[in-house]
């Protein structure tokens, strides 16, 4: 057997130890906390611990998902509706969130898998290190902790061999050691057992995967659509605001000039100078607008360059790594160039942090673009805490792109954006 084997089903026994102490005690305690709840209903005390008790239980079976498909490669989707809001205050309130959660059939789920994860999804696991522990239980018995033990209490099992002589320790060692390369070959394939078994429990269904894609789909193609039209507003006020105002200005100053060429020769010529300056600024704030729309370094050279120049313009220093073999589709380089835009100035305006690294990479037999901001600053910021990120996950939302933040207080803080794309195409 492989090192590397014998290490991951080493591993695999740690990890299944871990677990098992998170079913027999997270789990049942949850199961318990939820029964308990339930039966209070009719006291009303429930309505006020259900929506807590529920919510705990969705946060341990995440947590489950996420450890599954780090330490398994086994992906569990979740189907639960949307939780209602927790900040409203009052009994009524407590009452229809209360009755929103248990009319959710993924609450009931959840409660039957704890149930099972504390009793067979707990046997599952234990197994995995008990295999390992029967292995070094036998040798120890074999080195001639048998015989005290044996005179003390009679016959020693080890499985199903009794120990009572030299010859049975003999026996028990051996059994030890196949139990002991039993488990070294089979306890990565119990882990994944387990997280198999969490699936048919909390996993959505193909049709339930259906239904919240069909929803996903709804609500990014309508924030498409009012992205669009905040967009064509934006761009409307800068143009009235700002060239149309310069233009129309343009416009008086040459007209005035007209009427004063014969007059007064010298005013005139200080408002043609003055037309030409209201000139040369309407075609910067024209520039500046398309540099909004589609910057040209983006167009001609790509996200990577684009991304690059844009660090250079930050009054912060931006340490950029790109990894990229090629042009990315078109979409996809200008909906990452606005989230990195907006990640950077974000961290610019309320990190106070000192430097900031940007990474770019699309990796080889992968299906998607990753992105990572990490700067030093002193942390705290959330998706709710209006720093223009829900922005991001709207203009992401028409690709299925995914943004995730980690900002815990004092720092630092990590957001890593993910778009599902074509790989990249030399040009």
């Amino acid at each position: 057997m492989s090192t590397e084997r014998a290490r991951d089903a080493l591993l695999a026994s740690a990890r299944a130890l871990l677990l098992s102490l998170a079913s027999i005690i997270g789990s049942l305690l949850l199961f318990i906390l939820s029964v308990l709840s339930l039966a209070f209903l009719g006291l009303g005390l429930g309505f006020l611990t259900t929506p807590l008790v529920v919510r705990l239980t969705r946060a341990h079976a995440n947590q489950r998902r996420l450890l599954a498909h780090d330490w398994s490669g086994v992906t569990i989707h979740a189907a639960y509706r949307p939780l209602p809001d927790a900040r409203r205050d009052g009994l009524a309130a407590r009452v229809e969130e209360t009755t929103r959660l248990l009319r959710d059939p993924a609450t009931w789920r959840d409660l039957l898998w704890l149930l099972v994860d504390a009793t067979l999804g707990f046997a599952v696991l234990v197994l995995a290190p008990s295999l390992l522990l029967y292995g070094v239980y036998g040798l120890v018995l074999l080195a001639g902790v048998w015989q005290p033990i044996h005179e003390a209490s009679g016959t020693i099992w080890l499985a199903f061999v009794p120990i009572s002589s030299w010859f049975t320790a003999v026996l028990g060692a051996l059994t030890g050691a196949g139990f002991f390369l039993l488990g070294l070959r089979c306890n990565p394939l119990l882990l994944r057992t387990h997280f198999l078994l969490c699936r048919v429990f909390i996993g959505a269904s193909h049709k339930q995967q259906l239904a919240q894609r069909v929803a996903r789909l709804t609500e990014t193609r309508h924030d498409a659509v009012d992205s669009s039209a905040a967009e064509l507003r934006r761009i409307e006020r800068d143009l009235h605001d700002g060239a149309q105002a310069r233009l129309v200005a343009m416009g008086m100053s040459l007209g005035a000039a007209e009427a004063l060429m014969e007059k007064d020769p010298a005013q005139a010529k200080e408002l043609l100078a003055q037309a030409r300056a209201s000139s040369a600024e309407a075609l910067t704030e024209l520039r500046d607008l398309v540099r909004g729309i589609h910057p040209p370094v983006l167009a001609e050279r790509g996200l990577g360059d684009a991304v690059k120049a844009l660090a250079l313009r930050m009054r912060i220093p931006v340490e950029v790594d790109v990894e990229l073999s090629g042009r990315l589709p078109e979409p996809v380089e200008t909906a990452a160039y606005f989230a990195v835009s907006e990640v950077l100035t974000n961290a610019a305006k309320h990190s106070g942090a000192d430097r900031i690294w940007l990474d770019i990479y699309y990796g080889e037999g992968e299906s998607s673009l990753k992105i990572a901001v990490t700067d030093n600053g002193r942390g705290g910021a959330s998706l709710d805490g209006g720093t223009g990120l829900r922005g991001i996950e709207r203009r992401l939302g028409p690709f299925d792109g995914v943004l995730a933040l980690s900002s815990p207080a004092g720092g630092p803080t990590l957001v890593t954006i993910e778009v599902p794309c074509e790989p990249p195409v030399a040009r």
